[in-house]
């Protein structure tokens, strides 16, 4: 993946193909770096996992293996120029799409696998074991979310067009977008919510690393306690805004021009977010943990 992130990087530089609105090249880039830190990140999560150390061994093989598949299968089509997700233009290209959605639903019972497995598992720090289970569980529902794009649009059911599903919602694929991530600026774009939840698999543990860096300064925060909690705000957070961007996608509504009830939902979500995080600076302190050195701080998660 990170090899054929640099050859999509040269592709761009090179090649001035378009593909509905975008450079041909951008999809395989995006997918491989996308892959790189999911990949990277589930590898680090198995090392937690204390029963079934065989099937998270399988599970992320799986995750692997179906990963390439779905690299393949989008970057050979780049190169003969059309599309490869929704594409049923051809016999040939609906079997490839096929094979890439098969692949898809693989990957993401293989990461239910490795999530159930982590729930299962004995992690001795709360805030870890809080973090990682989670993130992992953001993860799936995140990844889950894909499959609504995988729906025919109204447009696409009145005139069938060989296209069968769509990234947006109420515009066409290809209109006006964001620069670098794509996602429309004329209505809702599933591709939001997809990608916010997938991520959390990274963010939910860099909070607590952050946390824990914190701890060296900030003597509160080597409580392992607060720490738990602090972490369960930022993932009850976290899910409210995939919720929310869930939300406003299927609404036809474009990130960047959010109407009144989606700020008003914001302003909520934000608001409960302080409360939270006061709340939970605000307990008492397990006063055992004064005796953690600033170096004890820096320890990894986990």
């Amino acid at each position: 993946m990170a090899l054929l992130a640099v050859v999509s990087a040269v592709g761009l530089l090179v090649d001035d193909r378009t593909l509905v609105g975008a450079p041909i090249w951008a999809k395989p880039l995006k997918f491989a770096v996308s892959f790189v830190a999911y990949c990277l990140t589930l590898a680090w999560m198995l090392q937690f996992t204390t029963r079934g150390r065989k099937s998270g061994w399988w599970a992320g093989t799986v995750v692997a293996a179906t990963s390439l598949v779905e690299i393949v299968i989008i970057t050979g089509q780049v190169i003969r120029g059309t599309r490869s997700h929704f594409n049923r233009r051809t016999p040939f290209d609906a079997t490839l799409y096929d094979v890439m959605a098969g692949t898809v639903a693989v990957l993401w019972l293989a990461t239910l696998i490795v999530a159930v497995l982590l729930f299962r598992s004995t992690i001795a720090d709360r805030a870890s074991a809080l973090a990682i289970r989670v993130s992992v569980a953001l993860g799936v529902a995140g990844a889950g979310l894909g499959f609504l794009m995988t729906q025919p649009t109204p447009a696409q059911r009145r005139t069938p067009s060989g296209i069968v599903g769509a990234h947006s919602v109420g515009v066409p694929d290809g209109g006006p977008s964001m620069p670098l991530t794509g996602w429309s600026t004329t209505g809702g774009d599933l591709r939001i919510p997809h990608f916010v939840g997938m991520h959390a698999l990274q963010l939910i543990p860099l909070t607590l690393m952050a946390l824990v860096a914190l701890g060296v300064r900030i003597p509160r925060l080597r409580d392992e306690r607060i720490r738990a909690r602090l972490v369960a705000v930022a993932g009850a957070v976290y899910a409210a805004v995939l919720a929310l961007l869930t939300w406003q996608a299927l609404r036809g509504q474009p990130l960047i021009h959010p109407d009144g009830a989606t700020l008003g939902a914001a302003g909520l979500i934000a608001a409960a977010a302080a409360l939270g995080t006061t709340a939970v600076l605000r307990l008492p302190v397990d006063r055992s943990g004064d005796d953690l050195t600033p170096e004890a701080a820096k320890q990894p998660v986990g």
